[in-house]
């Protein structure tokens, strides 16, 4: 039989997938090291148990202890699930740009979750560094874990991380890139690497907002740098002693808007549902595309799961509210979602009966009438479910005799304005002319979802 004795022991051994519709247009193999399939979703699992091991062989943490820490989700969940094996209590402080998400799943482990504003100095006494310090002096038998300065954090990347990225790849890797939070990664990783080939480029992303890359460059911690910014798990205010700027060669500074972009394309183009750190490293590889050859092998690490983001990130109108991505202006801009379907239609001679089932098959509530090629009617639910109440019979007779007025229909680029007052109490739907001979359908129900 082959089992783990407990769910910590399916830590690590994360496969490496190869990009190919994002990074077509780039020369090298581009790798993504995939963290999500550990059991808590994320990198941080590694580091988790990392730290939580030399704690107990110090003696720092007892049977029955509390772990208290700032976190931004992912390594409160690794912690959460060593805390709940190991049988210790968790109290976490996260900021409150952290996804909803984030914090549910914590709080569904067990853990105390405590949420601190986001928009104040690190100092701050209502930051969530100074509320998990305080924390810990408040309880007894606790320990602040402190990720940023653990370097038990870096550790668990040295052991593990690294070795794996090196023997996936042959020991063939010629660059490594990584979003860059507390640095326990890119510098355990960072530090394997060089040790095995000094000629690996290790490459840090940076968000606008924080000290890092300007720091690496000019040994300047400029607080003018300092913004708040909404790309999660990536950037800083501080300097955490995981960072070791030795190993990293370079920092790439990547927009909010690009990251959130980058990462819905990762879902649709290939498949990988990860989190906003991984959609900022692959958007901070397409930026520096120009510098890889052909020969390079280009490792990303991708830090955590879609999952934790489906409040904000892949919510389309969190999005728009941050203008991420823009407010629909034209009819075809409604039709985005089925712009590749076919157009449902029916014909006037065919029975009603027929018409019924396959809007039922196809989930639509208007189906516009053809004849000869050319539209003369239309069909919607609403209408039909009240008069089949009043004459069940009417499913034999023929479209025709029941159907009502065509839908009015509208160029492409028609702006929604003029199209939104086509639509009343009786006017359910419109068609889209994309040109001669294909159009599609607008209804009630895209313009809520457009501007809902």
């Amino acid at each position: 039989m082959h089992y783990s004795q407990n769910i910590l022991d399916t830590v690590g051994n994360t496969p490496l997938v190869k990009l190919n519709s994002i990074t077509k247009d780039i020369d090298a193999l581009i790798l993504a090291k995939v963290e999500t399939t550990n059991p808590g979703n994320s990198v941080k699992d590694r580091m988790a148990i990392q730290m939580i091991d030399d704690a107990e062989a110090e003696g720092k943490l007892k049977p029955g202890g509390t772990i208290i820490e700032c976190t931004s989700g992912n390594t409160g969940m690794g912690l959460a699930l060593v805390a709940v094996v190991r049988g210790y209590k968790c109290i976490f402080t996260v900021a409150d740009k952290q996804s909803k998400e984030k914090i549910d799943i914590l709080r569904a482990m067990g853990s105390e979750v405590i949420v601190c504003p986001t928009n104040v100095a690190s100092d701050d006494p209502r930051s969530y560094y100074s509320v998990a310090a305080r924390m810990h002096k408040e309880t007894p038998n606790s320990i602040f874990v402190n990720q940023y300065d653990n370097l038990s954090n870096r550790k668990a990347h040295y052991l593990s991380t690294g070795p794996e990225i090196w023997e996936q790849t042959e020991g063939k890797i010629t660059h490594f890139v990584v979003g860059v939070g507390t640095g326990g990664t890119i510098s355990g990783v960072g530090k394997y690497l060089k040790e095995k080939n000094p000629n690996i480029k290790v490459i840090g992303i940076d968000t606008y907002g924080s000290v890092f890359k300007k720091y690496h460059e000019t040994g300047v911690f400029d607080e003018n740098e300092v913004y708040p910014y909404i790309t999660e798990g990536i950037g800083e205010d501080i300097l955490p002693k995981n960072v070791d700027f030795s190993v990293i060669d370079h920092f790439e500074k990547v927009t909010d808007k690009e990251g959130a972009l980058m990462t819905r394309r990762l879902a649709r183009e290939e498949g990988i549902f990860v989190g906003n750190s991984a959609g900022s490293a692959v958007a901070g590889i397409m930026q520096m595309a120009d510098t890889f050859k052909k020969e390079d092998v280009v490792v990303v690490l991708f830090h955590d799961h879609g999952s934790r983001y489906v409040g904000k990130i892949f919510n389309d109108d969190w999005m728009r509210e941050r203008g991420f991505i823009k407010m629909p202006q034209k009819a075809i801009d409604l039709i985005q979602a089925h712009k590749d379907l076919k157009l449902i239609t029916a014909t006037s001679g065919e029975l009603l009966g027929n018409v019924i089932a396959r809007m039922r098959e196809f989930n639509i509530s208007q189906i516009p009438v053809v004849r000869d090629g050319k539209f003369v009617g239309s069909l919607n639910d609403t209408d039909l479910f009240q008069k089949l109440i009043e004459n069940p019979q009417l499913k034999l007779s023929s479209v025709e005799e029941v159907m009502g007025a065509p839908f009015e229909i509208v160029e492409a680029n028609e702006k929604l304005e003029k199209v939104s007052k086509l639509f009343s109490k009786n006017t359910h739907a419109v068609l889209v002319r994309i040109d001669e001979g294909k159009y599609h359908i607008i209804t009630k129900h895209d313009l809520i979802d457009a501007f809902g």
